[in-house]
């Protein structure tokens, strides 16, 4: 049996199992509280690590960590969602505190082993696999092996910038499409509506004031906005990307508006990897993925749009198979690898 951890920006999970994509035999989630930073995510790691250890034989131990990492040298780079992770030796670390041995990885690459071996992607080759949620993560697996690039990383996906004038990093498809990207353009759409409806406002008491005089006509109001709005002068709610998603299928204007915005950009990222790249399969998981067909349904006719004509129809865009363990069965797998190539 081996030891799989997910170390995420919200989340950390510990599971346990074999490395085949089995049922695991235990899992242990926890909620990160980015304030305590790093430090307090090791805390955490070790209490339930060493609890699983004393409960199993694990041989070896997998992790996928949430942000860019050097996996030649097990060291962190960085996390863009916890303070305390630069540059740390976290495969040093979990080896000299578990007594095991330890293999790491992106988070999104090591889902997208789990998927190309166990999951949506299996039997395909190469699978490119896609993290919509917090961020956008990606990775691309070749001949059921993470593809690494030069060791700096590969696959990101989601710091594509889209279009000559995306001249800062921040413009880039997360700020679009990622749930966060989401979610601030809805509530910057509300503040800009709302800003608007404070002046409808004034002209529909005048025009009332009119219509009570003969002036104007009934149903002269120009003051018909979307439903997610608030009413002026009434505090503004802050949407999440699961509340716009759900306003969206109700045919909210505004939430229609900013999601076929995120799935245009989205789209023509997939495009322009399925034009450099050709992969048999795109899985698309995260959180903003279980929108269902109205998420998948305009991606797939964006991607269409953008992508090398020659290449319709030589690939498919499937949701993932695996669910919230998917990080974990692909650390396990990582583990499993490790033992199988380890003298």
């Amino acid at each position: 049996m081996h030891l799989g951890i997910e170390i995420g920006g919200t989340k950390l999970q510990l599971g346990v199992g074999a490395g085949d994509g089995s049922p695991l035999a235990e899992l242990e989630r926890f909620d990160v509280d980015a304030a305590r930073g790093a430090e307090g995510i090791r805390g955490q790691i070790l209490l339930a690590a060493r609890t699983l250890l004393a409960r199993y034989e694990i041989a070896r131990i997998g992790c996928g960590f949430g942000g860019p990492i050097d996996a030649a040298a097990g060291r962190v780079v960085r996390s863009h969602h916890v303070e305390g992770w630069a540059d740390f030796p976290l495969a040093a670390w979990l080896q000299e505190s578990l007594l095991r041995p330890v293999t790491i990885a992106n988070d999104a690459d090591t889902a997208g082993l789990a998927e190309a071996r166990f999951g949506a992607g299996r039997g395909a080759n190469p699978v490119f696999y896609v993290t919509v949620g917090t961020g956008i993560g990606g990775g691309l697996i070749v001949d059921g092996r993470i593809y690494r690039g030069n060791g700096a990383g590969a696959a990101e996906l989601g710091h594509l910038r889209p279009g000559l004038d995306a001249a800062s990093p921040e413009e880039n498809l997360e700020s679009v499409a990622a749930g966060w990207g989401i979610a601030a353009q809805m509530n910057d759409r509300l503040r800009q509506a709302s800003a608007g409806a404070t002046a409808v406002s004034a002209v529909r008491s005048a025009a009332e004031r009119s219509q009570a005089t003969g002036d104007v006509r009934p149903g002269d109001d120009p003051s018909r906005l979307g439903g997610s709005l608030a009413l002026p002068g009434l505090a503004l709610p802050k949407y999440t990307a699961r509340d716009v998603a759900e306003l969206a299928a109700t045919g909210d204007a505004i939430a229609l508006e900013v999601m076929d915005r995120a799935t245009q950009a989205l789209g023509w990222g997939l495009a322009q990897m399925i034009t450099l790249l050709a992969p048999e399969v795109v899985v698309v998981g995260g959180g903003v993925s279980l929108s269902g067909e109205n998420f998948f349904a305009p991606l797939r006719e964006q991607t269409a749009r953008y992508v090398f004509p020659p290449f319709a129809g030589t690939y498919r865009i499937e949701p993932a198979a695996l669910g919230e363990e998917v990080v974990v069965h692909g650390a396990l797998a990582l583990a499993a690898d490790n033992a199988t190539t380890s003298p």
